[in-house]
């Protein structure tokens, strides 16, 4: 895994992550379909064909004809949507559907990236409703997520104000660099797919994690390191591994235990001999 140490003189740098099959194990949005059927937002056809694409995008990913038809498809099926009540849905299941299949490896690199003293930046294809909380669940700094448009009435319009995919990505990397002071020559990102090369070229340490059959061929060629997340795992089941403390830090406890055990047994005595006497 990754180590990497920054040096806080020289300018600011971050970690730009794709999500889907790169953070989490699944499409973000498919894997809410479900709890929107539950929640009257689709129909038991529309949940059915939601299950059938993150099928075909887990068998295989999904290339750019694909991630259009999807676009469509999915800004189709939203229209109507009342913006508040998908908020609450995605709030209500976030933990029991995303926590338990964030990828370990994934979450430990993001933990290193912090540790580094970089900034964490989600960038996915998927709406800001859904992206949003899972980044605020990763702890990432920043998130960039398709927008979609909202009427008067708080509803989705079915037209998309920003499309976070291909080329958008990385014009919204380069211009987060410039309002943050990134030097994107230091800076990192983490990619399943060929759509993200656009991205993935714009810094200077791009990796490919799960990539498909185009990015793992582009990635071999430019000698970019090549990645396997394979362990998704509740974030909670990391804890106890995570809280471990130091051995110094473990010595120092030790010390502190034995001397406030120490003083209680001396108190205890003292107020024994006391009430003795």
């Amino acid at each position: 895994m990754l180590r990497v140490v920054e040096n806080h003189s020289l300018p600011r740098t971050a970690a730009f992550f794709d999500l889907d099959k790169t953070v989490i194990a699944k499409s973000s949005t498919l894997t809410f379909s479900k709890s929107f059927y539950q929640g009257g937002l689709i129909n038991r056809r529309a949940a059915l064909r939601t299950a059938y694409a993150q099928f075909v995008f887990l068998a295989g990913g999904a290339d750019h004809d694909q991630m259009e038809r999807m676009r469509k498809y999915l800004s189709a099926m939203c229209r109507g949507w009342n913006v508040q009540q998908v908020r609450e849905i995605v709030a209500e299941t976030l933990h029991d559907l995303i926590d338990p299949i964030i990828y370990d490896e994934a979450a430990s690199l993001i933990e290193e990236h912090h540790s580094a003293g970089r900034d964490v930046v989600i960038v996915s294809t998927s709406g800001a409703e859904v992206v949003g909380p899972i980044g605020d669940l990763l702890g990432a700094d920043r998130v960039v997520a398709t927008r979609m448009v909202v009427g008067e009435d708080g509803c989705f319009t079915g037209e998309v104000e920003y499309y976070a995919y291909g080329p958008t990505k990385a014009e919204a990397v380069r211009e987060l660099a410039e309002s943050e002071g990134y030097d994107l020559s230091r800076c990192f990102a983490y990619s399943d797919s060929a759509t993200d090369l656009p991205m993935l070229q714009t810094v200077g340490h791009p990796h490919a994690v799960n990539p498909d059959r185009t990015l793992r061929r582009e990635a071999l060629a430019r000698g970019w390191p090549i990645l396997d997340f394979h362990r998704p795992v509740r974030l909670k089941q990391r804890m106890p591994a995570l809280s471990v403390p130091s051995r110094p830090a473990l010595v120092a406890a030790t010390a502190i235990g034995a001397a406030a055990a120490t003083a209680g047994l001396v108190w205890y005595t003292s107020r024994r001999r006391s009430t003795v006497t």
